[in-house]
């Protein structure tokens, strides 16, 4: 995994943290996911995201946080690609 830098390191913090501090931008989580992988817009304004063996399309939140649903399956995204927080 490519080195983060200290914005990367802690949104994947706060996407690891249970419960979320419900700050977490999707800004913020878009540039961790182009750190650690593969971001491409599809047609139809959701983003594909691939991290490792691990593929998921993820709907663009309508307000700059992402939900807590968005953020679980990030979770499991991360986690099944082996990135971890710490």
């Amino acid at each position: 995994m490519a080195d983060l830098n200290n914005h990367h390191r802690e949104t994947l913090r706060k996407i690891f943290t249970h419960p979320s501090s419900g700050n977490v931008e999707w800004r913020q989580v878009l540039s961790l996911l182009e750190a650690v992988g593969t971001v491409d817009d599809e047609p139809n304004g959701k983003v594909r995201v691939t991290v490792g063996s691990e593929s998921e399309t993820f709907p663009r939140p309508g307000h700059k946080d992402v939900d807590e649903e968005l953020l679980s399956r990030l979770r499991r995204m991360l986690t099944g690609a082996g990135v971890r927080a710490g």
